[in-house]
């Protein structure tokens, strides 16, 4: 079970989910400042119930935590920056120097254990004045503002941080408007042309955003993120065979522009038969020439899909509700499909079709965990079921690299316990450390080290050989 010498193992986290202090040192109100009930309804303002505005305090904990992701001997550390903390309301002259200090602490610390930062520069917290005034990324705006906020970290971080990713899972937009793209309209009144409007400009401005960082720094390596969602037909009707095509094609569509620099053949049949008109100008299409210089897609379970209604058990997953369960696979207590065979299958046709670096972003378990005394005098969660989900997808994971598939690296989701994207509970906790906090806000919010800490930290020391 040895892995190549130079993997990246890790973990992740986003800026939303972990950092709380959403109003101090001059930070701007994100989307997320407005989302209390995750993927529910939205507020006008940031009301007390929404458990992201308190996070998990990282935003003062940070050195705490990130001494404990250097003694499980991180070799890199995927963290997001909150657009909001650079530039308020996104249109700020100059940045929020308060802010761009915070994220240089951050990679002080990192460096100080040998960590390797994998930054993310929008994950899912586009400001919040910007979604008002400019109905989010349907406007062309978007582009410059987000270039602009781009250049200062690319110029700010030259030297410190080679490894950067454009967009969080830029793909949930289809399902996400608001979230993922910031888009006010509501997602029934929203039409087709602006929405997909609107993902042309995300990928426009991922791909000027490849090309400034390469400007400024040569050495820098960026890559595109999607949701690796991966669908199985239920049955081996044609019909199902075809549903499953498209939608791989709803996934293909952002890779395809973001990898190869162009958009996909299939693209001219779904924008007329959708009555999709597009305004995509010739320097657009220069511009995507840009391609990624690697692909990262986060992947927790698999589905699977039917053109018949009446067939199968409905997914009971909040993410994808229309789908299927598969008959073949375990639910972790919120719906989700544990597929760790998948997770080579998705390598697999991922590298096949694109041949470029994989790494993945986010894979992990969500579980509701149990604090038991350690007995020496502290406290623990026996995660068993934390450490078996692991394992076989790292085994998968291994199955794929011997496959002949060339994968950089892997971060779980999350290191630490964080407030959940979907639910913004605490009660899915992801972490190899547990956070002392409830979803009525109360707790001490201390730290305890799971039994999958240790695990995972002997996994890091002896690159996936005790594995087995």
């Amino acid at each position: 079970m040895s892995f190549p010498k130079e993997f990246l193992w890790g973990e992740a986290t986003a800026a939303n989910q972990c950092e709380g202090a959403y109003d101090e040192d001059g930070k701007g109100l994100s989307i997320q400042d407005v989302l209390p009930h995750g993927f529910g309804a939205r507020t006008e303002k940031p009301t007390a119930e929404n458990l992201k505005l308190k996070g998990i305090d990282h935003y003062h904990r940070f050195k705490e935590d990130i001494a404990l992701f250097g003694e499980m001997g991180f070799k890199v550390y995927r963290f997001s920056i909150a657009w909001s903390r650079i530039f308020p309301t996104g249109e700020e002259e100059k940045p929020n120097e308060a802010g761009l200090c915070f994220y240089e602490q951050i990679l002080d610390e990192c460096e100080k254990y040998g960590i390797e930062p994998l930054v993310t520069i929008s994950h899912y917290e586009t400001p919040l004045a910007l979604a008002e005034k400019y109905n989010g990324w349907t406007s062309r705006k978007m582009i410059d503002l987000y270039l602009k906020y781009c250049k200062v970290l690319f110029e700010r971080f030259k030297g410190r941080v080679k490894y950067w990713i454009t967009f969080n899972e830029i793909n949930s937009i289809l399902r996400q408007p608001f979230m993922s793209g910031a888009i006010m309209t509501p997602k029934e009144e929203l039409s087709e042309t602006d929405l997909y409007q609107a993902m042309h400009h995300e990928l426009v401005a991922s791909a000027l955003a490849v090309k400034m960082a390469h400007e400024i720094d040569p050495d820098n390596q960026v890559g595109c993120m999607v949701v690796g969602i991966t669908v199985y037909p239920l049955t081996p009707n044609p019909d199902d065979i075809l549903k499953v095509m498209d939608l791989d094609n709803d996934l293909y569509f952002f890779l395809d522009i973001q990898a190869r620099g162009e958009y996909p053949y299939y693209a001219k049949r779904r924008f007329e038969e959708k009555n999709i008109h597009l305004n995509i100008t010739e320097e657009d299409r220069a511009a995507l020439k840009n391609t990624c210089d690697f692909i990262a897609f986060s992947y927790y379970s698999s589905n699977c899909a039917t053109c018949d209604p009446t067939l199968g058990e409905p997914s009971r997953s909040n993410m994808t509700p229309e789908l299927r369960k598969n008959p073949y696979s375990d639910v972790s207590e919120w719906g989700w499909q544990i597929d760790p065979k998948g997770l080579r299958y998705t390598l697999n046709r991922f590298y096949a079709r694109y041949q470029k670096p994989l790494f993945i972003a986010e894979n992990g378990l969500g579980a509701r965990d149990e604090l038991i005394p350690d007995g020496n005098g502290s406290f623990t969660v026996n995660d068993d079921y934390r450490i078996a989900y692991m394992k076989e997808h790292l085994i998968q994971l291994h199955e794929a690299i011997l496959d002949g598939v060339d994968v950089m690296g892997y971060t779980s989701w999350g290191c630490i316990d964080l407030i959940s994207c979907s639910t913004a509970e605490i009660e899915k906790r992801y972490g190899f450390i547990y956070v002392d906090l409830n979803s009525d806000g109360t707790g001490t919010m201390n730290r305890y080290k799971k039994k999958s800490f240790e695990w995972y930290r002997e996994v890091i020391r002896t690159n996936g050989e005790s594995i087995l």
